[in-house]
């Protein structure tokens, strides 16, 4: 029996040059490895009455059913800064768009589905271990309250992906507001087609931003919207202790979502300068660096749709200017707010952002791990007699007693009962993360021994990042010496 999915699917209405006809991979065996329910229940996905095989073989995109879309989606990015007029999806498939139960349009992408027309010289699958780990990353982020794909499938293959070694290949099915880009309009605005510019424009107005189509200027607050996401995004991300590891312009969402899990890492030991991604090899997408990166993706998008601000490109310009000058204030001001919360402070004052600072720098000083500091915070707070947590993670311990001396002197400004304050860190200082050690031994026992149990053991405690139990007390814990993963790779 075929899958019946309700697909309501609008982007392939778009002129063709946005996308192509795209048959997937024939692969020959597939393997259900994880279906997520609960977002399946959102989208109205009626799993209920179907085998694994039968899930298997749609998610593979072997087996798509009726009234799906099978297209591949054009554009162009800058990746590391230079300009790739034509990329696309060289191994990925959009299988179709649903209406959730809260009437929100999603997307459903196949993600190392096969060949498509821009794939180049790539096989279009995608290895195993980078499939695992953006399932597993995505679904963390969805549960830490960070805009994000999802992940509703993954499907292995009996396709082999050859990188530097044979790997075994999968396909994830992940879910999107939309995979609109900023290199979705400069594929388009590099070709002078202004129309085809302002159809997408109007289309992302029409399904993001509906609102925008009464205003007056609604090009120039697309612009403003999309960069306001973004501002709220990157926050998001830092505040975790997340980079992102490859943030082209391809690799950017109109709709404000995180989306491309490639070489992506949350950090352990705080560094403003650290990276992992095994292709940034000299820092461009470092931790640090992901404000300043944002801000430049988006005055390329603001380039691309110059002819739609104003017809005097001196004026397109300035407009986009006085958008953009706005970005690094937002963002820094969603920052403090953010890192005063995590810190136990209610309301921000002047002085906030220069005694997270410290903290911050004392942390790299003393080799300080990001998440289990803020987390030992917490206990702190509750208890002023669980000063040791935190203490004991400091190398100086001078350097512990002099922040945590400023730390509660500015706590006693606000009257707060230690229990209620220490409640509100916990909701904003997770005790569980995607730590990459973790996610490394689940790859490794999955790519050389078949063995998905650490997959398996990681999808719970990663969607209740919150919960501090003893069962998850090893996956709280920083990386032994010997266990730290200093790259990671995108597997393409």
């Amino acid at each position: 029996m075929t899958l019946h999915i309700p697909f309501d699917n609008s982007y392939q209405h778009l002129p063709e040059v946005f996308h192509s006809p795209a048959a997937p991979a024939p692969f020959s065996a597939r393997r259900l490895l994880a279906v997520n329910r609960e977002l399946a229940e959102e989208l109205r996905l009626p799993f209920g009455g179907y085998d694994e095989n039968r899930l298997a073989g749609t998610f593979s995109g072997v087996e798509p059913p009726p009234g799906a879309a099978m297209l591949a989606q054009a554009y162009a990015g800058h990746q590391f800064g230079n300009f790739v007029p034509t990329l696309g999806d060289g191994r990925a498939v959009l299988l179709g768009e649903v209406m959730d139960r809260y009437g929100r349009r999603r997307d459903i992408h196949l993600k190392g589905a096969g060949r498509t027309s821009f794939s180049r010289s790539g096989d279009g699958l995608c290895p195993l271990g980078p499939a695992l780990r953006e399932y597993l990353v995505s679904e963390a982020m969805h549960a830490l309250g960070v805009p994000t794909t999802r992940a509703l499938a993954l499907v292995l293959t009996d396709a082999t992906a050859w990188r530097e070694q044979p790997k075994p290949a999968a396909v994830i099915a992940r879910v999107a507001a939309s995979h609109v880009r900023v290199g979705t309009f400069q594929y388009v605005a590099a070709r002078g087609d202004d129309d085809n510019v302002r159809r997408l424009a109007d289309y992302v107005i029409q399904r993001h931003y509906p609102a925008l189509a009464e205003s007056d200027t609604p090009y120039r607050d697309l612009l403003a919207e999309i960069a306001d996401r973004q501002a709220r995004l990157i926050t998001d991300w830092m505040r975790f202790g997340f980079i992102h590891g490859v943030m082209n312009t391809d690799n950017m969402a109109v709709s404000g979502e995180t989306i491309d899990f490639g070489p992506c890492a949350f950090m352990d030991e705080f560094r403003a300068d650290a990276r992992f991604s095994f292709i940034d090899q000299h820092g461009r997408y470092a931790y640090a660096n992901q404000p300043s990166l944002a801000l430049w993706n988006l005055s390329r998008l603001a380039e691309a749709i110059l002819p739609l601000l104003d017809a005097d490109q001196d004026r397109a310009v300035a407009i986009a200017q006085d958008v953009l000058a706005g970005f690094m204030p937002d963002f820094e001001a969603r920052w403090r707010k953010a890192m005063a919360a995590k810190i136990g402070l209610a309301e921000t004052q002047e002085d906030d952002a220069a005694l997270v600072q410290s903290l911050l720098e004392a942390m790299q000083q003393n080799r300080v791990d990001f998440t289990l500091m803020f987390r030992r915070l917490c206990d702190a707070v509750a208890d002023p007699a669980a000063n040791d947590g935190p203490r004991a993670l400091f190398e100086n311990d001078a350097d512990w007693t002099a922040w945590e001396a400023r730390w509660r002197r500015r706590l006693q400004a606000e009257a707060m009962n230690p229990g209620e304050r220490a409640r509100r860190m916990r909701a904003v200082n997770p005790a569980v993360i995607p730590r990459n050690h973790w996610i490394e031994k689940a790859i490794r026992a999955a790519e050389d021994a078949d063995d998905f149990s650490v997959f398996e053991r990681l999808r719970g405690p990663l969607i209740r990042p919150f919960e501090d139990t003893p069962d998850n007390a090893d996956l709280v814990q920083p990386p032994a010496p010997a266990e730290r993963v200093t790259q990671t790779f995108c597997g393409t």
